[in-house]
């Protein structure tokens, strides 16, 4: 099977029916590789997405129309936030959050799946991988990746939005923190000698980085970040994931 082609089937199946379906992971980061950068591309054992909440119903008598079994233990028990399906032929995973993206921190996203037409909107993708608390080297290189081959600024058309970052980070010092820890990470792997960047692709990415730090200091911080802020690592901040058992 060619998951990108799987990955386009469905959001195409999905919008025939009106269901919001959008990619997230690191192919929905591979689909704005537009650079088409050698270092970025691998391989891909399995699919992510959101749907919005709205539409629970809905996409749930749509999976088996288009070739999907429900994961049943696992879908009665966190269905409402996510839920798991596998490949009726190939037995590939797939993936689904259902209104927000929940994992080491909550992204919310039931109200912004309409921004891309394939991925959840970039500076909510940026978010979810830099949301990591154990960031590996390969969630790094996504991050690099969207930050060579997207702009930074304001807007979702192939933006990093940074009005959007500001907002969420600002209200959710947990999330700030892990990534401002994650994307200094992302500088130091990218400077690295073993990675296959030229300089200029280099300072690219550190500049845009370093934009999206620059907006962490000046965006207004509510009242409750401010409160935990005082308290900083002492008390854990991100929420622990399991692995979930086939």
């Amino acid at each position: 099977m060619d998951i990108i082609q799987e990955m386009h089937r469905l959001i195409d199946a999905a919008n025939a029916k009106n269901i919001q379906l959008r990619a997230i992971g690191g192919l929905a980061v591979q689909a704005h590789n537009k650079k088409n950068h050698p270092l970025f591309l691998r391989e891909f054992a399995d699919l992510d997405f959101v749907v919005a909440k709205k539409q629970r119903r809905e996409f749930e008598a749509f999976m088996p129309e288009v070739g999907y079994a429900p994961h049943r233990q696992f879908n009665v028990l966190n269905g409402d936030q996510r839920q798991i399906y596998y490949h009726n032929e190939s037995e590939m995973k797939i993936d689904i959050f259902v209104g927000d993206f929940m994992m080491c921190h909550k992204i919310p996203l039931e109200n912004r799946l309409k921004a891309d037409p394939i991925t959840i909107p970039l500076a909510e993708l940026l978010l979810s991988k830099a949301q990591i608390v154990h960031l590996n080297r390969k969630d790094a290189l996504d991050i690099a990746s969207l930050f060579l081959n997207t702009e930074v600024g304001m807007g979702d058309d192939e933006v990093i939005n940074l009005s959007v970052i500001a907002a969420l980070c600002g209200s959710d010092w947990g999330l700030y923190k892990t990534t401002s820890i994650n994307l200094e990470r992302v500088k130091e792997v990218v400077s690295g000698d073993d990675v296959a960047l030229n300089s200029d692709e280099r300072a690219l990415i550190v500049a845009r980085v370093d934009r999206v730090l620059d907006t962490f200091n000046g965006m207004q911080k509510s009242l409750a970040w401010q409160m935990r802020d005082k308290v900083g690592t002492r008390v854990r901040w991100y929420e622990e994931v399991e692995e979930v058992a086939r």
